[in-house]
């Protein structure tokens, strides 16, 4: 199984309303950027992503999992983006801000970090581990 970490402002989509659409899961859309949409591609059911909420707050706040996998985007008729379903999994019972990840050495190389501005971003098994423990999160 892959990880990976997906980000949404929480004006726009926040992690309670991801709660709130229940286990059916809801499509990740409004991605327009080619090295997110490769990473949506990668993606397979039952993967698991950390849901970080960016501009407010910017903090990883729950895991959510992969429901279906990609697919065309319906408002973009013709156009290569993608849609992949997701559905919350649990929250963080301690977020995981961005400044404590950037103050953590291991992670120094996370795609948070490196590249701070992409939407949708894998993240390794060692990544994965340190940020659940840092967010009391078991997995």
């Amino acid at each position: 199984m892959a990880h990976w970490l997906i980000k949404s402002e929480p004006e726009v989509w926040s992690w309670d309303r991801q709660v709130a659409a229940g286990a059916k899961g809801t499509p990740w859309d409004g991605v327009r950027n080619h090295a997110a949409k490769l990473n949506l591609m990668a993606m397979k059911q039952g993967d698991q992503a950390f849901f970080y909420h960016s501009n407010e707050g910017k903090a990883v706040v729950g895991v959510a999992e992969v429901v279906r996998e990609h697919y065309p985007d319906p408002a973009t008729p013709g156009e290569p983006w993608v849609l992949v379903d997701f559905k919350a999994v649990a929250p963080f019972p301690k977020p995981v801000t961005l400044a404590a990840v950037k103050a953590e050495p291991k992670l120094a190389k996370m795609a948070l970090v490196a590249f701070s501005r992409l939407s949708v971003q894998p993240v390794t098994d060692e990544e994965w581990k340190l940020v659940c423990a840092m967010g009391g999160y078991k997995s």
